[in-house]
């Protein structure tokens, strides 16, 4: 007697999922794709691929005993197309399971469509927030410990006020003209003001003229809105013009890299947010110490924190479903606790975005600091539901189904 399309369908489906329920030639390969000599490598580049054996180490002491992971890393040079190539090779003839890092919004987001295409998970550290929003691919890929909003709702949120006067130096590209629009619109919701902007090349080396007309603004706040060398580069002209003896200085994304390179007489009194920091806890201080016994330049950043806890996460998923298809893999990252010793009150959403809680710092003077890289005080926590890209506004295709 022949099957009945339906007992034919559930057949095919039960033969799915038993298929799903293995490990592939009995090893699970991650990849870490990342910047090794550019200028996001001080925060990402090796400290990543340390930060991923840390996280293999620990679940292969625990929940991954008895299994076989391999790690394999590359330099994408910042180049959208070598990253691709790599990230190909590595699918057909590596065989590799998961993706990490891929630090570069522009390779990220060509990241996304290539994990859908060979089937692949992608554990992204941070990025652009479309990766879980009008770019989601929650069956696959999650977005772990910052996004473009993130950064700026926690910039604005951690020091803001009504009736505060605000003005922006900001870089001249994506990022900058589009952090500087969405916090005018945090800003106007919470009763300040913006009252006027710099902008400055990518890359600028002088910031002379831009820091003077925030000096005259006489705003209340001056606001930094870039990254990378252009944020230590604007914090030493603030510091040569006196910026901060009259008026508050904040950052919306340096890293602990950049902090530490301008030095704490120039940086002193900033704030900024964070998403991690090695001194917050015992947790974070046991990772930092580990960390920086294997990885001399320094403490691990935000993006070696989040390449460390994701891929932990997705080896426990792994050692749970005894599987690396990706969707199977995924699917069970969103069902068990995250917990480990970088994320705090963590909880991964419908959309791949993780929620965890955010920090607002206070560079110290260097009469506070009891170390070398004791250079942040903390001024509060903001609870990850107050930072990260709200529900209501997520345009993820998973939250659109839902509501139909």
């Amino acid at each position: 007697m022949g099957l009945t399309r339906t007992a034919l369908a559930l057949t095919v489906a039960g033969l799915a999922g038993a298929a799903g329920a293995q490990i592939s030639d009995n090893v699970v390969r991650i990849g870490v794709l990342t910047d090794m000599s550019g200028s996001f490598s001080q925060f990402s580049g090796q400290g990543s691929v340390v930060a991923a054996q840390l996280a293999i180490d620990d679940c292969l002491a625990n929940e991954c005993k008895g299994l076989k992971i391999e790690l394999l890393s590359a330099d994408h040079q910042n180049k959208t197309d070598l990253a691709l190539a790599k990230a190909r090779e590595w699918a057909d003839v590596n065989k590799v399971d998961a993706y990490a890092d891929m630090v570069n919004s522009a390779v990220a987001l060509a990241m996304q469509n290539l994990a859908v295409q060979k089937d692949k998970a992608a554990l992204f550290a941070g990025g652009p927030v479309r990766l879980t929003s009008e770019d989601c691919q929650p069956e696959r890929s999650v977005q772990w410990m910052w996004d473009t909003y993130s950064q700026t709702a926690a910039a604005v949120k951690g020091i803001a006020k009504p009736g505060q006067s605000w003005y922006f130096v900001t870089v001249d590209y994506a990022y900058g003209n589009a952090a500087a629009a969405e916090a005018r619109k945090q800003l106007e919701a919470l009763g300040a003001k913006v009252l006027g902007e710099a902008k400055h090349p990518l890359n600028s080396s002088d910031m002379s003229s831009q820091v003077i007309a925030a000096q005259q603004s006489k705003a209340d706040v001056v606001a930094f809105v870039n990254s990378g060398a252009d944020s230590a580069n604007a914090i030493k002209s603030a510091k040569e013009f006196q910026l901060g003896n009259a008026q508050s200085l904040a950052a919306f994304f340096p890293t602990v890299y950049e902090i530490k390179g301008v030095g704490l007489d120039q940086a002193k009194g900033l704030r900024f947010p964070e998403s991690f920091y090695w001194d917050i806890d015992d947790g974070t201080r046991r990772f930092g110490k580990r960390f920086m016994d294997v990885y001399k330049k320094g403490p691990p950043s935000l993006t070696h924190a989040g390449v460390y806890s994701s891929v932990y996460h997705y080896l426990k998923a792994v050692a749970a479903t005894k599987s690396d298809d990706a969707r199977t893999v995924v699917r069970k990252m969103h069902e068990i606790p995250i917990k480990d010793d970088v994320v705090r009150n963590a909880k991964l959403r419908a959309d791949g975005r993780m929620i965890h809680d955010y920090y607002y710092f206070r560079v110290k003077t260097p009469q506070e600091s009891k170390g070398p890289w004791d250079l942040y005080a903390l001024e509060k926590t903001l609870p990850g539901e107050e930072v990260f890209l709200p529900q209501k506004d997520s345009q993820c295709k998973v939250f659109k189904t839902a509501s139909r």
